[in-house]
């Protein structure tokens, strides 16, 4: 099963929303120019980088909430894979860089303008299972670049 990189997002200030970027460096602290300001809740080894689908996007914008790529703070949209299949263990291969999936990404209320009547618990996996933006943990540091194929290896 393979899909792509849609958009890769970052904020050199910190927070959201993400802005797009051709490519960066997906290192094992972290994605080359994007800044958490949270680091008790972000960042770190086991959350490097947050990933979402950009068919999970578009169904919430389907629904009536003003979501955009990179809003809800993911660094890496990708598209074409079942996003079903995503959970703890998954590897990743995004052009070059590997990527294990560690844990769900727990919605906070700093991405609340990103949901109707700001329920950012639209995309809790608590709440709404498969709906989640997933952390993971870089295991090949690369350069990752939009249109980049997306493999996944287990």
């Amino acid at each position: 099963m393979s899909g792509a990189v849609v958009s890769i997002n970052v904020n050199s200030e910190g927070g959201v929303p993400k802005l797009p970027v051709r490519s960066a460096i997906l290192q094992k602290e972290g994605i080359q120019g994007d800044k958490q300001n949270d680091l008790r809740h972000h960042g770190g080894p086991d959350r490097a980088v947050s990933i979402y689908s950009i068919e999970m996007i578009e169904l919430l914008f389907e629904e009536g909430h003003p979501i955009s790529q990179g809003s809800t703070g993911e660094n890496i949209t990708i598209g074409g894979l079942d996003w079903r299949l995503i959970k703890s263990g998954v590897v990743l291969k995004m052009g070059d860089a590997c990527v294990e999936i560690t844990t769900p990404a727990a919605p906070c209320a700093t991405i609340k303008k990103s949901f109707m009547n700001d329920n950012f618990s639209r995309i809790s996996e608590k709440v709404n299972p498969g709906f989640s933006r997933w952390y993971g943990r870089v295991l090949t540091e690369a350069e990752v670049e939009v249109g980049d194929e997306v493999i996944v290896l287990k």
